[in-house]
């Protein structure tokens, strides 16, 4: 049956950001599907430029409050390269166990607080706290802890301090580590709850599917968070300094941020994209959850990704406790970087909570940064989200207005976006 529909949220709530919906389809033929991004430029690309690469990871890090020590991490990773630093073991263990706790409290954030209100039918999570509150106190209690697991190890999560490039200013000490595991370990019957609770719900996620092309990063040892190569479902993997043969921009009217493509018009970064293309290198723990909630990989059913979240966030945890036991059977010392300026460029690869993340720098001689290029997982996950949006609506046409503008907004929310951090410099002519 043709349908008239004329829709315009404005702004799409729960996410990051502001973003607009703007759908308009006439006796049944879409004339406009559109996410239109609508923030401010954010200027991150010039303000590191002429400034030293002792500042730029302080910097960058400020583009998102919630992947903060993602975004650290990418440019401590640029930096390091650039400059052939090498980490010490203990250092390397440290910084891979505090992606931990950064994917580990990003999930539980988006799941709980974002994205289940949706499939709960209410408006956010204010409400749940009454109806809920068993679900939303162990909601907290979850995602205070991931946030104390950073905070031992750099100071505070947001923003954080004591990562810096070469390893890092501060040393945590054992008792506040095993402090961290006996909690964590009694935080196994809130996971195990968690994955309960997203069963009971998982079928009224939509029944949307639509192949795509899956990037992230792959490897062929460990599931990769800032290690292996740059992947693709569509290509063959590339090192990370080659990242462009993948990661085409390309600017858009409607949007003040860039749109992504490769082998095709768009493509899916974030956690499904990484279950997709690592399934294999899941703990036991995870792929039990990714079982348990119906996520096979391939999957190309955007919505869920938030499964994907909760599989990922199993995962973490398992490999958490692991990297704890190791470290408290390290002799731990604090060992200041010794950093030694040259001219190059350097590429950072890190898979933040919502995909992919690239920080490029070019140094002079000095230390002092040049040219710098940030490509954001949100920037690369628009051009998708609108693709979902446009073979999504003509298979919805006949539900009430009400409920296809519900679907659109699960769908962008599906993604986790970052609105703010996907914004480049650039010039838009609006018409």
């Amino acid at each position: 049956m043709s349908k008239t529909v004329d829709i315009n949220v404005h702004h799409v709530t729960r996410v990051e950001g502001h973003g607009n919906i703007r759908v308009r389809a006439t006796d049944g033929v879409l004339e406009q599907c559109e996410l239109q991004i609508v923030e401010s430029p954010r200027f991150f690309e010039s303000m590191v430029r002429g400034r030293s690469w002792v500042d730029i990871p302080h910097i960058t890090c400020r583009i998102c409050g919630i992947c903060s020590i993602g975004h650290t991490t990418a440019a401590c990773l640029a930096v390091e390269n650039a400059f052939e630093l090498k980490l010490r073991p203990q250092d390397q263990l440290l910084r891979e166990l505090l992606f931990d706790g950064e994917i580990m409290q990003s999930h539980l954030l988006h799941v709980y607080f974002l994205a289940a209100p949706d499939l709960l039918g209410a408006d956010s999570v204010i409400p749940l706290a009454g109806s809920h509150p068993e679900v939303v106190a162990r909601a907290l209690r979850m995602k205070h802890l991931t946030n104390e697991l950073c905070e031992i190890l750099v100071g505070r999560h947001t923003h954080p301090v004591g990562m810096v490039p070469g390893g890092f200013v501060c040393c945590p000490q054992k008792k506040a580590l095993a402090k961290m595991k006996v909690d964590l370990l009694a935080l196994k019957g809130d996971l195990l709850a968690t994955v309960d609770t997203i069963a009971a719900l998982a079928d009224r996620l939509p029944a949307f599917n639509r192949e795509t092309e899956y990037v992230a990063l792959v490897d062929k040892e460990r599931y990769p968070w800032f290690w292996g190569k740059v992947g693709s479902s569509d290509a063959p993997a590339v090192a990370w300094p080659d990242y462009r043969q993948i990661v085409h921009e390309k600017v858009v009217q409607h949007s003040s941020s860039k749109h992504v493509y490769n082998k095709r018009d768009s493509y899916f970064a974030g956690a499904l994209a990484r279950v997709n293309l690592n399934y294999p290198l899941l703990t036991d723990l995870a792929k039990g959850v990714a079982e348990r909630l119906g996520l096979k990989a391939p999957c190309h059913n955007p919505f869920m990704n938030n499964v994907a979240q909760v599989v990922e966030t199993a995962d973490c945890y398992v490999r958490a406790l692991e990297k704890i036991d190791r470290l408290l059977d390290m002799d731990l010392t604090l060992s200041p970087p010794d950093v030694r300026p040259r001219a190059g460029v350097g590429v950072g690869v890190a898979e933040v909570p919502r995909g992919i993340l690239f920080h490029e720098y070019e140094f002079d001689a000095a230390g002092q940064c040049v040219r710098a290029n940030l490509v954001i997982p949100t920037g690369q996950n628009l051009a998708n989200i609108e693709a979902d949006m446009r073979a999504l609506v003509p298979q919805i046409l006949d539900e009430p207005k009400e409920q296809i503008q519900l679907k659109l907004e699960m769908l962008v929310r599906a993604y986790d976006p970052c609105i703010s951090c996907s914004v480049h410099l650039l010039d838009v002519e609006w018409v």
